[in-house]
């Protein structure tokens, strides 16, 4: 009795049509007919939450559009049977490790020529779409006449994340359909939009609920929908004068976000855009070549691994998040901000500080987080009621889990665990917020230590996906794996790491830091020193990160790991210091190595003649972190290179391209990086000296 209920409850969550039957002839569909002869055909790839679009499923899909050509049903509906959404694009694991581009030409073709039929099918076809529409799904629900969204969908292209541009006809479709400099941009940038703003471009003819999608279809069908036409600008646009012009602005803006040697995927659409739109079958064609050659580029290969890192670090968080109600101990920006990330994912959030006027500060940025990542007023709203400002404190009394938040004082911090810890709920969690203070020091005071862990988020909260998860020896294991779900939950991604100063992420950065103070004691240009970093493919370089993060801390956590780590690290510049007593912090001051105005760092352009970046200074910056993420390993802080790739990529941005510090060694070769790293040691002194976990390392 159950499972029928809960059929009636699935079925009544999506308007699927008539029921099908148990045993359909199709293993990835279900294809049913209604009572006006309207086909619906069901996308359910079997074993799985979601769909994708696999070599398999687009042969399935082959000969149910041939059976269609030959039944010729009144109309056809395309829609998916997962309440997850339409179709999440394609099968990424079948563009791992290619390496012939014309064997992916060959198998991108036969998926052509599939949606193609689909296309020119001589009945009336409309995609109904709810949740994500993606990629190569996205591209199927461009192949039907008609596209009919629920109020909930999500429509983008993300293919050029994994270093690709569309591939089943989305660049020839979509640029027809839509403004051709809107749908490039959607394509250039990988953004989604939803329902609303895809019916505004006309990429949608119609939004609807649930309830209504029956006599939505029946419309569609019959001729009663309102059809979205493409205006005259389109066709306008898609002129070869003006793509040309256009074209050259395309890239220009492209150049600003990702250089073409780096990155070449944006350009070979512009590229392909550019030479064949207005050409149907050439544009086709040639964006199945084009399409083939970016899928065997290191580029690609490599944002592919970083992809399925993601997916793998996903995992490490678990499931079965206990953690409802938050309490932040320090409304500084740290604090602040990750109250307002968790309020934001639906917890209930208390936040505490001695003064009030910090607290005030964090509901305003939290507000402007808010109206920038919600379009509706009352999710905005919904969420900021969640952020309750808590003077008093009490909120300590009913948290499931504490995150203590307060300058990295170790004095100040006993103090704060003292007073809380005897209001804390029974199995609530105490989390620090520290970068640099080892747990190990912060629990001798504490008369539960077991229930102690770190909670290591990295500024910008909103935009870096990574929490270091930090456990000392007397950890609990169910709060630990509590921890791990908890970060999961509000949508981020855990790095299980062992506490030691630094962690992972600080410990490697450090000593690409502080070797830029080292290049500027050497009369070497900031402006130099920060382009080897971006040219190598940082999104930022050393010394503006420094100016980023606060001078301050930068100088703290260095002085930190040099007590620890000693002659590893190069020496922090006495200038540094005065710089810091002077209150030159960095971008929070206004003032640091460079000026900041409106949270940017202003930089003139360099000379035209004079030095040059050179392949030693990339190597003296980026060497450094690939050697101490090897150390990590070697010593157990973390227990799996890829997950060291991941963090150092969702926790500083390390070049996605390269796949983290470690891919990039064993990509460029460990034996030639151990002798990079002897000769600098060599020239420069100890600090490069090769980590002994090299010779395990491969």
């Amino acid at each position: 009795m159950d499972s029928e209920i809960m059929d009636v409850l699935a079925d009544r969550v999506l308007e699927l049509g008539p029921k099908p039957a148990a045993d359909g002839a199709y293993k990835n569909f279900k294809l049913t007919r209604d009572e006006d002869g309207i086909a619906w055909l069901l996308f359910d790839r079997a074993g799985a939450s979601a769909n994708t679009i696999s070599a398999e499923l687009i042969e399935e899909l082959d000969s149910i559009v041939a059976a269609l050509e030959s039944q010729r049903p009144t109309g056809l509906v395309v829609r998916s049977a997962k309440t997850s959404g339409f179709i999440a694009g394609a099968d990424v694991n079948e563009f791992r490790g290619a390496t012939d581009p014309r064997m992916v030409e060959t198998a991108i073709g036969r998926a052509h020529a599939v949606i193609d039929r689909l296309e020119a099918l001589r009945v009336p076809s409309v995609a109904v779409v709810h949740g994500f529409c993606l990629g190569g799904g996205l591209e199927v629900a461009l192949a039907c006449q008609m596209r009919i969204a629920i109020d909930d969908a999500r429509f983008g292209f993300p293919e050029v994340m994994l270093g690709l541009h569309p591939g089943l006809g989305g660049t020839v479709r979509f640029t027809e359909l839509v403004n051709p400099m809107q749908a490039m941009t959607l394509m250039l940038t990988g953004k989604t939009i939803d329902a609303r703003r895809a019916k505004s471009l006309g990429l949608v003819d119609a939004v609807t609920q649930e309830r209504h999608v029956r006599n939505a279809v029946k419309d569609a069908v019959f001729g009663r929908l309102k059809r979205a036409k493409p205006g005259v600008l389109n066709s306008i646009l898609n002129l070869a004068p003006v793509r040309g012009f256009l074209a050259t602005r395309m890239r220009s803006e492209a150049a600003k976000a990702a250089p073409r040697v780096h990155y070449p995927a944006p350009y070979a659409l512009i590229d392909l855009w550019e030479k064949h739109a207005g050409n149907r079958s050439a544009m086709l064609n040639a964006e199945k070549t084009s399409f083939a050659d970016l899928m065997v580029t290191p580029t690609a290969q490599d944002l592919i691994r970083v992809f399925f890192l993601r997916e793998q670090m996903k995992k490490l968080a678990g499931s079965g998040n206990k953690i409802a109600h938050v309490h932040v101990i320090g409304a500084g920006a740290m604090g602040g901000d990750i109250a307002a990330w968790c309020a934001n994912q639906d917890m209930r959030v208390t936040l505490a500080d001695m003064k009030a006027e910090p607290i005030a500060g964090a509901i305003k940025r939290a507000a402007d987080l808010f109206s920038k990542i919600m379009r509706k007023r009352i999710d905005q709203r919904d969420a900021l009621d969640r952020l309750i400002p808590d003077m008093e404190g009490e909120g300590v009394r009913n948290a499931d889990l504490i995150i203590e938040a307060v300058p990295e004082k170790l004095a100040l911090k006993q103090k704060v665990y003292a007073g809380l810890e005897p209001k804390m709920k029974q199995g609530a969690i105490l989390a620090t917020n520290t970068s640099s203070i080892p747990l190990q020091d912060l629990r001798t005071t504490l008369q539960r230590p077991e229930r102690l862990l770190g909670l290591h988020f990295f500024n910008p909260v909103s935009r870096l996906q990574l929490v270091e998860v930090v456990s000392h020896e007397g950890t609990d294991a169910g709060l630990l794996k509590e921890a791990l779900a908890f970060v999961g939950a509000i949508d981020r991604l855990p790095l299980p790491v062992k506490s030691s100063p630094g962690f992972l992420v600080n410990r490697a950065l450090t000593p690409y830091m502080l070797e830029a103070m080292v290049m500027l004691d050497e009369k070497i240009d900031q402006r130099l020193i920060d382009a080897a970093a971006e040219q190598f493919g940082m999104p930022m370089g050393p010394i503006e990160l420094a100016d980023h993060v606060g001078l301050d801390i930068c100088l703290d956590v260095g002085d930190m790991l040099r007590s620890k780590f000693g002659d590893h690290l190069p020496p922090t510049p006495a200038w540094l210091r005065d710089k810091v007593a002077k209150g030159e912090l960095g971008r929070k001051t206004g003032k640091g190595f460079y000026t900041w105005k409106d949270g940017k760092a202003e930089k003139a352009p360099g000379p035209e003649t004079g030095p040059r970046v050179t392949d030693e200074m990339i190597d003296r910056l980026v060497l450094p972190m690939s050697n101490v993420c090897v150390a990590a390993l070697r010593e157990g802080i973390v227990d799996n290179a890829d997950v060291v790739d991941g963090a150092m990529i969702f926790g500083t941005g390390y070049a996605p391209f390269r796949g983290g510090p470690l891919n990039y060694a064993r990509t460029r070769g460990v034996d030639n990086v151990v002798a990079t790293l002897r000769a600098l040691t060599e020239k420069f002194g100890g600090r490069f000296t090769p980590d002994a976990g090299w010779e395990t390392f491969r």
